[in-house]
């Protein structure tokens, strides 16, 4: 994910949905019934259907569904903010982009005045698909996109660090940590500051890197994985 601020908004999106997911457990169920509503819709656009009927029942459900990605969004952001701590890993402004109405009326009326535009443009213009996600370097104000590659990595390391304090206070329990090439553009004290920030959350965690310079310092199991002959080896190392 170390290009997630210079990606497409698709990918912050994605990001976020997967925070929101482990945190609001029905948030996929949510995601998934507008995702289809969605779909339908814009079938019935690019077939040049114009029954104002079908497109109420669609609109009816992508706004109701809508409203809840929403509203789970905007708590996953405060999850967040909740809890970051002050530290080497710099915190980030979070806020959630887009145009339009997020309120299950406001977005119906949205879809329904939009239907000749979104003939014209071939899809649906308006909704929380079409959300981003903006990110500031708190510290010092400037947007995340053009911070440099090592403050972009900070701050995401930042925010993944803060999703697993919110799940490991809201469920009681850290969640498991998948961390591949986390070591990646940090430095030796951000490096040990992450071992640390792992060790406190008492969560077990798998992390990669192309060699083991990138983890000196900490206390784990160590396995190398190496190509034999087509195959790959793994071995425990000191």
């Amino acid at each position: 994910m170390d290009r997630l601020w210079l990606e497409g908004a698709g990918e912050r999106r994605r990001f976020l949905d997967r925070i929101a997911l482990s945190l609001v457990p029905d948030h996929g169920e949510v995601a998934a019934v507008y995702d289809r509503g969605l779909r339908e819709r814009n079938r019935l656009i690019r077939d040049d259907i114009r029954d104002p009927v079908w497109f109420d029942a669609l609109e009816a459900r992508m706004s109701e569904s809508g409203a809840r990605l929403g509203v789970n969004r905007a708590l996953a952001l405060s999850r967040l903010a909740a809890a970051e701590v002050e530290g080497p890993f710099p915190a980030a402004a979070l806020a959630l982009e887009g145009e339009g109405p997020r309120d299950e009326a406001g977005l119906r009326e949205a879809l329904r005045a939009g239907r000749a535009r979104d003939r014209a443009a071939g899809r649906t213009l308006t909704g929380p698909h079409r959300d981003d996600l903006g990110a500031v370097y708190a510290a010092k104000g400037i947007p995340v996109r053009l911070c440099s590659t090592g403050e972009q990595k900070a701050l995401l390391v930042s925010l993944v660090l803060a999703n697993a304090r919110a799940v490991a206070g809201d469920f009681g329990a850290a969640p498991i940590l998948l961390l591949d090439e986390i070591t990646a553009h940090l430095d030796d004290d951000r490096r040990a500051a992450l071992f640390a920030a792992i060790a406190a959350l008492g969560a077990q965690a798998f992390m990669t890197g192309t060699g083991p310079e990138l983890f000196e310092g900490i206390d784990a199991d160590r396995l190398l994985v190496e190509d034999a002959s087509g195959e790959s080896r793994v071995s425990r190392t000191d």
